[in-house]
């Protein structure tokens, strides 16, 4: 399964200028997602991160391999649509810059998901070389919540 743009913005919540994604190349529902975001010189955070060095900062490539992850989960029946929070990251790793004109080619996999709470991996590639990767769990509330004692 591949995503336009238009169709990533039917299946998760986030909007321009906070979508860090801009084409999904293959989704397998539940197991993993790849594409990539193209870094326009004219993105709104170029401007204020470091105007004389600028460069995406560490915590929106971390947000671009989230939001490319909750893909997977969001393509599942049901989920289209619904909210996604990310709950921790750990072992977040950046090797190098990301400037303006960069592709950055984002892989993602589900590791486990159960009971609306996922753990995954996701890395960011610039030019074929490792820009960033984290592991980080995310969760679904609307699923947690068919959990709950009542």
């Amino acid at each position: 399964m591949k995503l336009t743009k238009e169709e990533i913005l039917e299946y998760q919540q986030n909007k321009p200028p906070y979508l860090m994604i801009d084409l999904v190349e293959e989704v397998i529902p539940g197991k993993s997602a790849k594409g990539y975001k193209y870094l326009d010189p004219k993105e709104w955070f170029f401007k204020v991160h470091w105007p004389s060095d600028p460069n995406m900062p560490g915590m929106l490539q971390i947000e671009s391999l989230v939001q490319m992850c909750a893909l997977s989960l969001l393509t599942l029946p049901g989920n289209k649509g619904k909210i996604v929070y990310i709950t921790s990251a750990d072992n977040l790793k950046f090797k190098r810059k990301i400037i303006p004109k960069d592709r950055l080619d984002i892989e993602t996999s589900v590791i486990s998901f159960n009971r609306g709470v996922a753990k995954c991996k996701g890395i960011g590639k610039v030019k074929g070389d490792l820009a960033c990767s984290a592991d980080f769990n995310i969760v679904l509330p609307h699923v947690i919540k068919e959990y709950k004692i009542k």
